[in-house]
């Protein structure tokens, strides 16, 4: 073969894995809720999860910031969900305006942890914002009158949009994939921004960034805030379907399975977080016949691929972007 017939091979084989990943979406979107329930709540958790990477890809990915305190967010949106849909404080409001109540509690509790770790990098940064995610929870944990402690808060109000009932997990089923195209969307699209380019300088050198006359400050703040924002909807949403919250669900292992499908699958890429976050909720779901092994062999599997692609499965250089241009290249 030729390196011309070369070179024009591997031009055209962008386009049909960008058909075969889209035909695939397609396909699993659509055969979805026709699935026992017991599946589509596998599914509805694997969305969660993606819907929580995309948040925290903001953070970690985009901006460089190594976040390990994002199940606060999580938290956060999840319990503002519970508090105004049940009978916990006597207020029943509907999803759509619970949805813009937590994203603004969310982006303001994002704002508040930026602000003191705005100077932070590396590993410091890891431990404050660790530290953050551990207070949400106990707080949370201790304050019984209103969040009523390690109980929980039960008998959450059924889903309904614009009073079409979504309370099944087919329902719910549908509200989280709108819920992650849209959060995707937005997250390229940032990707993309001049917003977005800024935090690409803070990842790569954010001493360079600040001498070129990128505000490190608002850059920073801008990706805490977004971050928490899909975080808190994306707990909204888990409490929503669960109808049922408490501290248990937000701990630090959650936390950490959350960073580790953006490792795994690529971090700064979409496609690599749906990537991760099927090996790691899915396998599991996969290899229950043998609980006493899947957590070694997921281990095994997690340490192997690091090995043998550092970059993640799906790398950087094979974003949503690429995919997307080869759609239409002639």
């Amino acid at each position: 073969m030729t390196s011309t017939a070369l070179t024009a091979t591997t031009a055209r084989a962008p386009r049909w894995l960008a058909f075969l990943l889209i035909a695939v979406a397609v396909a699993l979107i659509v055969a979805t809720p026709f699935l026992p329930n017991y599946y589509i709540r596998v599914v509805n958790s694997l969305l969660i999860y993606i819907l929580l990477g995309i948040g925290l890809n903001i953070v970690v990915g985009y901006a460089g910031l190594l976040d390990l305190g994002f199940v606060a967010f999580y938290a956060v949106g999840a319990y503002t969900y519970a508090l105004l849909a049940s009978n916990q404080i006597g207020v029943h409001l509907p999803l759509l305006a619970i949805l813009p109540i937590a994203a603004l509690i969310g982006a303001t509790t994002g704002i508040l942890l930026g602000l003191p770790v705005l100077r932070l990098r590396g590993d410091y940064l890891a431990i404050v914002t660790l530290g953050f995610g551990e207070i949400i929870r106990i707080v949370i944990n201790n304050m019984d009158r209103l969040t009523n402690g390690p109980k929980g808060i039960p008998a959450l109000d059924r889903v309904d949009v614009l009073g079409i009932s979504v309370a099944r997990p087919a329902g719910i089923f549908w509200l989280l994939v709108v819920t992650c195209i849209l959060a995707g969307l937005a997250a390229w699209r940032l990707q993309t921004s001049i917003l977005g380019k800024a935090w690409a300088a803070i990842r790569e050198d954010q001493d360079a960034a600040a001498g070129v006359g990128v505000n490190t400050t608002n850059a920073k703040l801008a990706a805490f805030a977004i971050s928490a924002t899909i975080g808190s909807i994306a707990g909204v949403i888990f409490a929503a379907s669960q109808r049922f919250v408490s501290p248990e669900s937000f701990t630090l292992q959650e936390s950490i399975l959350i960073v580790l499908l953006i490792v795994i699958g690529g971090i700064g890429n979409i496609l690599g977080i749906i990537a991760g976050a099927a090996i790691l909720i899915l396998l599991p779901e996969i290899l229950r016949e043998f609980a006493e092994w899947r957590i070694l062999f997921l281990g095994l599997l997690m340490v192997v691929l690091i090995i043998i692609r550092p970059g993640g499965i799906v790398p950087r250089s094979l974003g949503p972007d690429v995919l997307f241009r080869s759609l239409f290249r002639r």
